[in-house]
């Protein structure tokens, strides 16, 4: 019985010894971190652009009935096809998303001060972001980094970046996006 507990331990230190570098390349350099923070200066002009501020304003003013009696569960059982799905990629805000995707974009979305969507390159995950930092925080009137992730909507390696969308300095929303690793690295 003890041979069998020796086998186990050094199997996990040899399983350790292989994941353990693999962990560490995941953390972020000074020079991968000033690439991001250049990105987030960036991004905080997105987010003062007058169409971003002006969606975000209109559906914190007005929310239409089919969103508001949207939930989770709901908004994961609607096609990428769905009217719905599709106005939020094909309004004003959603539109000037699409004029800032590239190669370093994985993923883009823009939330009320509710943390619902108001536009997205693409459907996310989630309906609401309320509750969580990447809203939450930006709503404070500051700037959120996640860590190194593979994003479950894109498949995509990347960081999350978030960004208050102010109006007269008052945090009204969030804009959220996604920076690909093997593009930032490149």
């Amino acid at each position: 019985m003890k041979d069998m507990h020796k086998q186990n331990y050094m199997l996990l230190v040899a399983a350790a010894w292989l994941v353990l570098p693999r962990l560490q390349a995941q953390e972020i350099d000074a020079s991968l971190q000033a690439k991001i923070d250049a990105q987030v200066k960036t991004i905080a002009v997105w987010a003062a652009d007058p169409a971003i501020v002006k969606a975000v304003k209109e559906h914190n003013a007005s929310l239409p009935a089919e969103q508001s009696a949207m939930t989770q569960d709901k908004w994961k059982s609607l096609s990428i096809l769905d009217p719905l799905v599709r106005s939020f990629s094909k309004n004003d805000a959603g539109q000037f998303l699409k004029t800032k995707k590239s190669d370093l974009i994985s993923e883009g979305f823009l939330s009320g001060a509710d943390g619902l969507k108001v536009a997205f390159l693409a459907k996310p995950t989630n309906w609401s972001h309320k509750g969580k930092p990447k809203h939450d925080v930006p709503m404070t009137g500051k700037t959120w980094q996640g860590p190194i992730e593979t994003d479950e909507s894109s498949g995509v390696q990347q960081i999350q970046v978030a960004v208050p969308v102010l109006d007269g300095g008052k945090p009204i929303g969030s804009l959220v996006i996604g920076l690909s690793i093997a593009k930032l690295k490149s």
